[in-house]
Order: C-alpha cells, then sequence, then structure tokens
C-alpha cells in the first residue's frame, strides 16, 4: 500500500509541476510533510540539501530520497517512476507536436503565464526554508551577516558575473570565518 501511496504522490508532483526541482519544493513538502507526514520539517530540509549537491534532476533525487527514507528501495524505485513519468510522458507528446505548434500564440501565452508562477514557487521555497531553518526571524547579529553574504553573493553573481561555483565557496568561508 505504501509503495501505491509514493507512486501517486510523486505521480501528482509531477504532473502539476512545472519549473524544475526548485519550483516543486513546496509541492513536494506539502505532500511529502503535511499530508502523509513521512518526513518531519528538519529531514524535508536535510532531504532537499542533500538533493540539491546530488547530481542529477534535484526533484528526482527528493524522490529517491523521500521513497527510501519512507519504504526503503522499493519506495525509491516506485517515487522515482512517479516523479518522473509524467515529464517523460509529456516531452514525448510535445516532441510530437511542438514544431506544428511552437510559434502559435496560445502556446507562447500559456509558457509567458507559467514564469511568474514558477518564479514565485522558487521564492517560496526559499522564504520558508530560510524561516524553518531560523534564518529569517528577529533582527541580529546573525541575520544581518547571513543577509550580507546573501546581498554580496547575488553582486558577485549578478554584475561581476562571477563563476556559481567560486561564488560557493567563497560564501562556505564567509560562513566559517563568521560562525565558528
Amino acid at each position: 500500500m505504501i509503495l501505491f501511496e509514493l507512486f501517486i504522490t510523486f505521480l501528482k508532483i509531477g504532473l502539476v509541476s512545472f519549473g524544475g526541482g526548485y519550483a516543486m519544493i513546496p509541492v513536494i513538502e506539502a505532500e511529502a510533510v503535511t499530508k502523509h507526514e513521512w518526513l518531519t520539517t528538519q529531514e524535508f530540509t536535510d532531504v532537499i540539501a542533500v538533493a540539491s549537491m546530488s547530481p542529477g534532476p534535484m526533484a528526482t533525487n527528493s524522490a529517491i530520497f523521500i521513497g527510501y527514507h519512507t519504504a526503503g528501495f522499493p519506495g525509491a524505485i516506485f517515487s522515482t517512476l512517479g516523479s518522473v513519468l509524467p515529464s517523460l510522458f509529456i516531452i514525448l507528446m510535445i516532441a510530437m507536436f511542438f514544431y506544428k505548434m511552437h510559434e502559435h500564440k496560445l502556446v507562447k501565452s500559456a509558457f509567458y503565464g507559467l514564469r511568474p508562477i514558477i518564479t514565485g514557487l522558487i521564492i517560496y521555497a526559499a522564504i520558508s526554508f530560510a524561516i524553518s531553518n531560523h534564518v529569517i526571524g528577529a533582527i541580529s547579529t546573525h541575520t544581518i551577516i547571513l543577509f550580507s553574504i546573501f546581498c554580496i553573493s547575488l553582486f558577485a553573481l549578478i554584475r561581476l558575473r562571477m563563476n556559481p561555483i567560486l561564488v560557493i565557496f567563497i560564501s562556505a568561508i564567509a560562513g566559517i570565518i563568521f560562525f565558528l
């Protein structure tokens, strides 16, 4: 029964989620943490951290970790299949018809309409994670330092066009310096 639940849950997540793994975080959290209680909020935060650092798509990695945590190896297989099958099916269908439809006004409008919600879901996930990890809260020296690292990192990425790996490395060093 749990294998079927994992498959159906991640099938639903895969069907309704657009914009990649980070846009799926709020949906996965609502299903895995809130609705089914397969994970605590802290466990979910850990899953997202590990899934983000692991090679491969973040959403698929999350499905693997949650499935394994819930029902072992079979759970990882069923949740991964549920997560991947909608995208695979949709991509196959789009590939068959995209050449004829890619310039259609309705198709272009639909993709333009999806952009703001995807951005909103990613921002919501970031704020939700910041609150659950006590990054956002009362104004303190700790919060000011974290916000400063964020602003400097954002500036380095956008204006200085620094390599994201270098920015991550420098941010980690700043974290060690300020919080060790």
